[in-house]
C-alpha cells in the first residue's frame, strides 16, 4: 500500500525501517507526548515494528505508515490509523522527527491518510487521542476536522488524555 501527496509518500513499515523508528521513538517529544516504547536499540525497533506495527495491516487492513519525502526518499515521520482494543473508535495518529516539524508535513500526511480512511476503507468517523499538554497536535487535529470531546484515561498507567472526535 502506498499513499502519495504533493510532497510525501506514505508506505507500510518493514523491518528495514528499524533505524528510523529507533530514532523517532527516542525523540524527546515522542517520549513526552506519546510514550516510552522501550526501544533502546535498532534490534528493539525491529522487534517493535514486527510485533506492534506490521500485524495491524493484516488484522485491520490499515496501520501506521512511514512518511518519506518524495524529493529524496528521506524518512521523516509516521502517520496512520490505529484500532486499540480499549477504544470504540479508529484513531488517526502521527509523529515526526523534530527537524521536519513546522513545515506542514504532518497535516499533509494526515489529510491523505484521512482521505484513504474515508474513501478506500470507508471508515465513517475518525478519532484521536493526545497528551493533555500537546497543544500542537490538538491544533493539527482541529485543522483536520476533529474537535476535543472529553478527557479519558489511558488504561494501565492512569494517564489522562484528550479525546478528539470528527465534527459532524
Amino acid at each position: 500500500m502506498e499513499l502519495k501527496s504533493e510532497r510525501l509518500i506514505l508506505s507500510e513499515f518493514t523491518k528495514k525501517d528499524a533505524s528510523f523508528f529507533y530514532e523517532l521513538a527516542n525523540d524527546p517529544d515522542f517520549i513526552k507526548y506519546i510514550g516510552d516504547r522501550d526501544v533502546n536499540s535498532v534490534l528493539d525497533a525491529e522487534k517493535y515494528i514486527a510485533d506492534n506495527i506490521i500485524p495491524s495491516y493484516t488484522l485491520h487492513g490499515f496501520g501506521f505508515y512511514c512518511v518519506r519525502l518524495k524529493e529524496n526518499g528521506a524518512l521523516i515521520g509516521m502517520c496512520g490509523l490505529i484500532k486499540r482494543d480499549w477504544m470504540d473508535y479508529i484513531e488517526i495518529g502521527f509523529a515526526f522527527l523534530s527537524q521536519y516539524r513546522g513545515k506542514g508535513y504532518a497535516i499533509e500526511a494526515s489529510i491523505v491518510t484521512k482521505e484513504y480512511a474515508k474513501g478506500k476503507l470507508e471508515i465513517p468517523a475518525l478519532a484521536a487521542i493526545t497528551d493533555v499538554n500537546n497543544e500542537k497536535s490538538g491544533n493539527l487535529l482541529n485543522r483536520l476536522g476533529l474537535e476535543f470531546a472529553r478527557l479519558i484515561n489511558y488504561p494501565g498507567d492512569n494517564k489522562e488524555c484528550r479525546l478528539y472526535l470528527e465534527k459532524n
